[in-house]
């Protein structure tokens, strides 16, 4: 970094207090300025529109509740600018391709070294998209293959509505939660079955879990 150049200001979200201090410390030891640290979805929404950073280094996984795709979801509505990483122990297919589906720059798993961490806060700051050779490889075979994941064959309320099938909810308490009718989620539901080609609750289940969408 040239003296004239100002450091670029990351902020990180993480439910894990311990993973995210040693992130900190290590952009830090590269001359970058991290401006926050949140530990939820909402902190962290709320913490960008507050310090507008450059970069936002946000884990997928924070538990029950919101995730961190939903926090990007809402980052990247409110602040179209807005340079996303996404950090996270999970890499499957979906769930890389959803979050370059988003808007975000660069993913990167926690267990990659610091520089390449680093690298990608650079290259999302500049604009740009950055891929571990793992991950780019596994882009292209997905391009090449088709995707057939939930994320690619439903809209965002069919989405919803799987996750809550996947979770184990019935009929009737999906259409309490959603304040929609029984029929209606009747409907809905078995219209999902028949494009993901899955009829019987434990493959509902366990589809959702190989692409990332609730956990094991």
């Amino acid at each position: 970094m040239n003296k004239e150049e100002k450091p670029i200001r990351v902020m990180l979200a993480d439910d894990h207090p311990i993973v995210m201090a040693g992130f900190a410390t290590s952009l830090a030891g590269v001359g970058m300025e991290v401006v926050g640290q949140a530990r939820t979805p909402d902190e962290a929404v709320a913490m960008y529109a507050e310090r507008q950073p450059d970069v936002v280094v946000l884990d997928i996984r924070f538990g029950a509740g919101l995730s961190g795709l939903d926090a990007a979801r809402t980052i990247l509505g409110r602040h179209p600018q807005a340079r996303v990483v996404f950090l996270s122990q999970f890499d499957q297919d979906s769930l890389i391709k959803e979050t370059y589906r988003l808007g975000a720059r660069a993913f990167v798993t926690k267990d990659c070294d610091p520089a390449d961490l680093a690298n990608a806060v650079r290259a999302a700051r500049s604009g740009k998209l950055y891929f571990l050779p793992q991950i780019a490889e596994r882009l292209a075979n997905l391009s090449v293959q088709g995707d057939v994941s939930p994320q690619s064959q439903l809209d965002q309320r069919g989405l919803e509505i799987f996750k809550l099938m996947a979770e184990g909810l019935t009929n009737a308490e999906i259409a309490e939660k959603l304040n929609l009718s029984t029929k209606t989620i009747s409907n809905i539901s078995q219209s999902i079955k028949e494009k993901l080609g899955v009829d019987r609750q434990a493959y509902i289940t366990k589809l959702a879990v190989r692409h990332g969408l609730i956990e094991p």
